[in-house]
């Protein structure tokens, strides 16, 4: 598979000063992060004003992190796939991040656990640019087109990859282009530098919303997502080290008590209560349509942080058919070591 190396110049330097801001407030290392008040526990969000990722801000929004007597410190990677590897190198004792890199880093031979579990489906779009929507109809039109995800070995990549081998489009057949997030994934389509791509709220809000883009593929229901991906496909979860888990159980127990309060918080609330409780930045200037965003990909949470019933067993298979990580090793892949659902069913429910 191809990747390209450019983009339009403006979204470049955007995402790399978004990405070098994350990076330089990352590099302290990690406390013990025990759950003592003296610690603060750092948690890396692949994108933290996605709507996807929602709940880790909205958490520390209400006050939860707190009310637990934890401190915690979110931090902010353009994609999933930098805020794992930052979790690797011991800078953050967690991630807010897919569930697929659980199972795709178990091939890497570690261990890394999903601790909670925030949705059941992606909350992804496939957008194509309006102009070329009459002609980009499935992903079997992929060929010889430019693909936009936030970076690759992303999940935004993960899925792509799959959609397109199942259309019986090789990975070869396209062009992978690096396209972030927000505004630089918005240049991206509207200057040409990709035809399509995978997206998140509010971003696929704002394309529909001025026309520039047109949703082809819609993961953010599960519906849509059973439809495009042959069952749910678990995916925001806080991943974290399986040896920190193991002797940190304190700390992660109050980590997943906080986000479970969340959740059931997001089931008993409007989304415009819930957008009113975030940073109003996250808005962009426009709170209504930032609502808007809000309630189209707010049903893709669950209410108990529970992986839901051969949910784990879909991501693999997913995986299966195209990661070259995971095709041909399916059955040495252990899923009882991806996740827990041990602190979840533990976790005082709403």
């Amino acid at each position: 598979m191809r990747t390209a190396t450019r983009v339009a110049a403006a979204a470049l330097a955007a995402a790399t000063a978004l990405s070098l801001s994350a990076c330089r407030d990352s590099r302290t290392s990690a406390s013990s992060g025990n759950g003592g008040k003296g610690d603060t526990i750092k948690i890396m969000v692949g994108g933290i004003d996605k709507v996807i990722y929602l709940p880790a801000k909205l958490t520390e929004q209400l006050g939860y992190f707190k009310e637990q007597g934890i401190n915690v410190q979110l931090l902010t990677e353009p994609a999933g796939a930098q805020a794992e590897n930052v979790l690797l190198s011991g800078d953050v004792n967690g991630v807010v991040g897919f569930y697929d890199h659980t199972i795709d880093l178990q091939t890497k031979g570690k261990c890394i656990k999903s601790v909670v579990q925030l949705a059941d489906v992606p909350g992804e779009a496939e957008v194509v640019s309006a102009p070329k929507a009459g002609r980009i109809t499935s992903p079997a039109a992929f060929k010889g087109l430019r693909l936009g995800v936030t970076s690759p070995g992303s999940s935004t990549d993960f899925l792509t990859q799959y959609l397109a081998t199942k259309n019986g489009v090789p990975t070869s057949a396209y062009t992978t282009v690096k396209a972030g997030a927000g505004q630089t994934f918005i240049a991206a389509l509207n200057n040409g530098g990709i035809d399509a791509g995978m997206t998140t709220d509010p971003t696929v809000a704002q394309l529909t919303d001025t026309g520039k883009g047109k949703v082809l593929l819609d993961m953010r229901t599960e519906a849509g997502t059973r439809a495009a991906l042959g069952g749910l496909y678990p995916s925001s979860s806080l991943y974290m080290n399986c040896d920190y888990v193991s002797s940190h159980a304190q700390a992660v127990q109050k980590l997943v008590n906080a986000l479970v309060k969340t959740l059931g918080w997001i089931k008993a609330h409007k989304p415009a209560e819930i957008a009113a409780k975030m940073p109003a930045d996250y808005a962009g200037g426009d709170p209504k349509l930032y609502e808007k965003a809000v309630a189209d990909s707010i049903g893709m949470f669950n209410g108990d942080g529970m992986m839901p019933a051969d949910g784990a067993k879909n991501v693999l298979n997913v995986l299966a058919q195209f990661s070259p990580n995971v095709k041909g090793r399916k059955d040495g892949v252990d899923l009882s070591k991806t996740y827990t659902t041990e602190f979840a069913a533990k976790a005082p429910k709403q």
